[in-house]
C-alpha cells in the first residue's frame, strides 16, 4: 500500500537537525532506563514483574495520550507541543532518578520503589507520548509523499543512534553507579528542550491547517488500518526483546548483576548499530515499495528474535539481537510513511499519533505477555515474537501480491 494523499504536502526543507537532535537524546533517555531496570529491580530485590509493569504503564499512558497529542499538534502547532513534551519528561525522569537512588541507598522502602518505578515511568510515557508523533508530522510537512520513507528513515537513523549511545553509556555507568546512570539520562531530555526551543523553527505549511468545516479523523480510521497493525506488532515485539534482555542476561547465561547490565547494554548497542545500517538502505532505495520492506524486515527480524532463544553466550545474544534489529530497522520508517501518505497534509498529526498509540499498545501488552511468558520459559517469549514477525510478513506478502494483481 502506498496510497498518497489527494493534496500532497509541498516539499520544502524540513527542520531536520533539531529533529535529529530531539530524536536522539529522547531515545537515548528512554533506552537508558530499559538497559538498567532489570538489574535495579534484582538490587532492590522486587519480582521481575516490577520492571514489566514499569514499562507497561508507560505504553498505556503513551498509548491513551499519543493521537491526543497528534491532534493538538494539528491544532496548535507542533514546536509548542514539543516543548511541552520534552519540560515534563525531564520533570518525570529527575523525579525518578531521585527516588531510585534513595531506594539504592535504603533510604525508602521498597513499596515506595515500586510505586515510583511504575508512577515515574507512567509519567515518562505520558508526556514523551507528545515527540514521536509530533516529530514525525514535522517531516510529512515538508516532504512529498514519495520522498517519506527516506526522511522518516533519516529520522529512524537518530532514534537508532541513540539506541548505541543510550544503552552503552548506561552499560558503562551501571557499573560503577547504578544511579549515576539515571542521574545521566535525566539530563538528556533538558538538552533536547533547549534545543527544540532555540533552534526548531516555528509555524507550519498552509496545507497542514485543517480547512473549516473538516472533520476530524476517526480513531479507527479504515486508512490506517495495515500501518496500525504493523506498528502495534513491530512494537509489541520490541518492547518484550527490551524489557526481557537485563533477565535473559542474569538467568540464562549465568551473569552476576553488574555483568548483565553491560551484557544487556550491549545487546541493545548491537541493536542501535543494525537500525542505522539497515535504515540507510531503506535512504538508499527509494523505488522499492513500502510493503516490500516490511515484508522483507518482519522475516529477518524474525529469524533473528527466534534465535535468541537457543543463545548461550553473550556474543550469541548480541548476533541475534543484531539481526532482529536489521530487520526492524527496515519495517519502522516504511509502516510511518504508509500511515503518513495515506491521509491529508492537515491529518498528519493525527495519522502520527494514531499509528504511536498502536506502538503504545504494543508497549502494554507486550511486557505483560513476554514477563509471564519468561516465569514459564526464558526461551519462549522470544519464539512467540518469532512467529508473530513471520506471521506479519506473510500477511503484508499476501497485500503486497494483490496490490500487483489488481
Amino acid at each position: 500500500m502506498q496510497a498518497t494523499s489527494p493534496n500532497a504536502t509541498p516539499a520544502t526543507r524540513p527542520p531536520v537537525g533539531p529533529l535529529v537532535f530531539a530524536a536522539l537524546t529522547g531515545t537515548m533517555a528512554m533506552m537508558a532506563f530499559v538497559a538498567v531496570v532489570g538489574p535495579i529491580v534484582r538490587r532492590l530485590a522486587l519480582p521481575e514483574w516490577v520492571a514489566g509493569l514499569s514499562v507497561t504503564a508507560g505504553g498505556l499512558l503513551w498509548m491513551l495520550l499519543a493521537r491526543w497529542w497528534g491532534g493538538v499538534g494539528d491544532r496548535r502547532g507542533r514546536k509548542p507541543v514539543l516543548l511541552v513534551g520534552f519540560a515534563a519528561f525531564a520533570i518525570a525522569y529527575w523525579a525518578l532518578a531521585v527516588g531510585i537512588d534513595l531506594a539504592l541507598h535504603q533510604k525508602i522502602g521498597g513499596l515506595a520503589a515500586l510505586a515510583l518505578l511504575v508512577g515515574a515511568r507512567a509519567m515518562i510515557g505520558a508526556f514523551y507520548a507528545a515527540v514521536p508523533p509530533t516529530a514525525a508530522a514535522v517531516v510529512a510537512d515538508h516532504t512529498q509523499p514519495r520522498e517519506r520513507p527516506a526522511a522518516m528513515a533519516k529520522l529512524g537513523s537518530a532514534n537508532a543512534l541513540g539506541l548505541v549511545l543510550g544503552p552503552a553509556a548506561a552499560g558503562w555507568l551501571a557499573r560503577h553507579d547504578l544511579s549515576l546512570a539515571l542521574y545521566a539520562a535525566a539530563m538528556l531530555p533538558v538538552v533536547a528542550l533547549a534545543v527544540v526551543w532555540l533552534l526548531l523553527p516555528g509555524g507550519r505549511p498552509a496545507a497542514a491547517r485543517r480547512p473549516p468545516g473538516a472533520r476530524p479523523m476517526g480513531l479507527f480510521d479504515a486508512r490506517l488500518r495495515v500501518a496500525t497493525l504493523t506498528g502495534f506488532t513491530a512494537m509489541g515485539s520490541v518492547s518484550i526483546a527490551q524489557v526481557l534482555v537485563g533477565f535473559f542476561a542474569i538467568d540464562r547465561l549465568g551473569l552476576p548483576v553488574d555483568q548483565g547490565a553491560r551484557v544487556a547494554g550491549l545487546a541493545l548497542t548491537c541493536v542501535g548499530c543494525a537500525l542505522v545500517v539497515s535504515q540507510q538502505c531503506v535512504v538508499r532505495c527509494k523505488t522499492v515499495p513500502l510493503a516490500r520492506w516490511i515484508v522483507l524486515g518482519a522475516l529477518v527480524a524474525g529469524i533473528g528474535f527466534a534465535s535468541v532463544a537457543a543463545a548461550r553466550s553473550p556474543a550469541m545474544l548480541w548476533a541475534s539481537y543484531g539481526v532482529a534489529a536489521f530487520g526492524m530497522g527496515l519495517i519502522f520508517p516504511n509502516f510511518q510513511a504508509m500511515a503518513a501518505n495515506a491521509v491529508q497534509p492537515h491529518e498528519q498529526g493525527a495519522a502520527a499519533g494514531t499509528l504511536s498509540a498502536a506502538q503504545g499498545l504494543g508497549m502494554v501488552l507486550g511486557p505483560i505477555v513476554g514477563t509471564l511468558l519468561y516465569r514459564v520459559s526464558p526461551a519462549l517469549p522470544y519464539l512467540l515474537v518469532g512467529l508473530g514477525l513471520w506471521s506479519l510478513a506473510f500477511f503484508s506478502f499476501v497485500r503486497l501480491r494483490r496490490t500487483a494483481t489488481a
